[in-house]
């Protein structure tokens, strides 16, 4: 994949992450669907990453399981060519990453302000 600028980090996404990692350790089950039926956009809501008001906006989500290092895991996603595609997607411009147990969330952003209703695009 070509380069891409550098995104920023956003704490709601961070949060977002978090909550993911911490839900699929405790419930043990590995998906981007919660076992309450919660997918990315309603996790990222909840955190107050806002996305209904914004003129657009691309959200994107990477999960991995087992990896026991920062460097094993971003090489894990890196190999893939669907999580490579999160990873250098010039859509994206924020990120925020948490793991728990080797349960490992890389949930990614971009909203455009406006009100003039929202275009979604997903990854």
């Amino acid at each position: 994949m070509p380069p891409v600028q550098p995104v920023s980090w956003n704490t709601q996404l961070e949060a977002a992450a978090q909550m993911h990692a911490d839900d699929m350790y405790i419930e043990n089950y590995f998906s981007h669907e919660s076992i309450s039926g919660a997918k990315l956009k309603q996790r990222l809501e909840r955190t107050g990453y806002n996305l209904s008001n914004v003129r657009r906006y691309a959200i994107g989500e990477n999960i991995a399981k087992g990896q026991r290092s920062i460097p094993q895991v971003i090489t894990s996603w890196i190999n893939s060519p669907t999580h490579c595609k999160n990873l250098m997607n010039p859509d994206f411009r924020e990120m925020g990453v948490a793991f728990r147990k080797y349960y490992w969330v890389q949930d990614f952003g971009m909203r455009l302000g406006g009100n003039s209703g929202s275009r979604f695009i997903s990854f």
